[in-house]
């Protein structure tokens, strides 16, 4: 048995979230044969466990198939990376992803999902390493806006692998689930799955991950502060006041959970038509500015209606990507190009760390009452807990 079997067999060993092998990519250094033995040492750039479990199986298989009767797989990876924590529990379940980005927006039907796709797009164009997780896991609409409501996720031990598109790593339940498949669950559970998505998905060594919220502010925002350092976060809103409303309590979150706020995005801002190319203002535009001001941030762009938005969402052709010169693909543009000025100003300073505070009880409910709520479970039957 020589060197080059060896080399062979691992060309068979694909490097995780890539399409090259660790031959191909230069990260074999050494290669030890004696008799029915044989030591491989393997390089590798990124410090995650799972990546160095993945390749130290698949390894360790490809060589018992030359007969090695022992085998020994040596990984060198670089020391992981010390981030700041970002909670009371000193919590970060996804060390290598070096920013985490929160698309929140106090109400649905504002183009949040919209937002998430087309900025993780715009990023990935400007040569950032970027990951889109769907944690939205009522609404799940990423897959089709994205062009994967068709394929499903490659399972890898008890991992699972992103799918990809537009140079972009993408999770969401709707990956996971049949179509037009409801999910009628409490809180706790999908507290557990925005965890599972964060530790159980085999994401790479990625630059930014930006996630698509669910509408509102709760037990998702808080569980999502409470497991990585949320290095930016961005309200998605409409001109109209009822919009703003609720807006507004989406940045008093950020405030609450120590998130630093990149900005707004003024989703709907103007219409433009496809005519002639003008704009038009149909729901008010720059109405947004009094509540950035109020919370000390700034509006990071205004986003237009347009059709080509509505066509690019339904066929999974994003805008940005497939009408790069339209007005609105330009904004995306300057938008990512301002969160990814903040994401530096942020890391500069420091970077992230925000403490999740734990949820107060409103006033005139008791402690138990709440927890009941959510969990389904507590009951004053037979005279009462004596909680009130």
């Amino acid at each position: 048995m020589t060197n080059e079997n060896v080399l062979d067999a691992l060309k068979n060993v694909t490097y995780p979230g890539f399409t090259k092998d660790i031959v191909t990519f230069g990260f074999v250094k050494n290669i030890e044969i004696n008799g029915d033995s044989v030591a491989v040492l393997v390089d590798i750039t990124s410090s995650a466990d799972e990546v160095k479990a993945q390749i130290t199986e698949e390894a360790t298989k490809e060589l018992q198939k030359l007969g090695f009767a022992n085998v020994n797989v040596q990984i060198k990876a670089p020391t992981p990376p010390k981030q700041k924590s970002n909670s009371i529990s000193g919590k970060n379940i996804a060390p290598h992803v070096k920013n985490f980005v929160m698309v929140s927006s106090g109400k649905g039907g504002v183009g949040k999902s919209t937002t998430s796709v087309n900025l993780a797009v715009a990023m990935a164009m400007q040569g950032k390493k970027v990951g889109l997780l769907d944690a939205d896991i009522y609404g799940p609409n990423i897959p089709r806006m994205m062009g994967v409501d068709d394929q499903k996720p490659e399972i890898r031990g008890n991992k699972v692998m992103p799918l990809k598109a537009y140079g972009v790593e993408i999770m969401s339940m709707g990956s996971l689930m049949e179509p037009g498949q409801s999910l009628i669950w409490r809180g706790s559970m999908i507290m557990k799955a925005i965890e599972q998505f964060l530790r159980d998905i085999l994401w790479s060594e990625l630059d930014i991950l930006v996630i698509d919220m669910p509408p509102g502010t709760g037990d998702a925002q808080l569980t999502l502060a409470q497991s990585v350092p949320v290095t930016a976060g961005i309200t998605v809103t409409t001109p109209q006041e009822v919009s703003l409303d609720d807006s507004r309590r989406s940045l008093d979150m950020f405030k609450k959970l120590h998130i630093p706020t990149a900005g707004i995005i003024e989703n709907m801002s103007g219409f433009i038509c496809p005519e002639c190319d003008a704009e038009s203002d149909i729901f008010g535009m720059g109405t947004t500015e009094p509540v950035a001001k109020q919370y000390d941030t700034t509006v990071i762009a205004r986003i237009p209606i347009e059709p080509a938005i509505r066509v690019g969402g339904d066929t999974g052709m994003p805008v940005t990507f497939h009408k790069p010169d339209s007005e609105t693909a330009k904004r995306y543009q300057e938008a990512a190009t301002n969160l990814l000025a903040f994401i530096d100003k942020v890391n500069a300073e420091g970077g992230a760390n925000n403490q999740a505070i734990q949820p107060t009880t409103p006033p005139g409910v008791s402690a138990c009452s709440t927890a009941g709520a959510a969990s389904g479970s507590h009951s004053h039957s037979g005279g009462g807990c004596g909680c009130n």
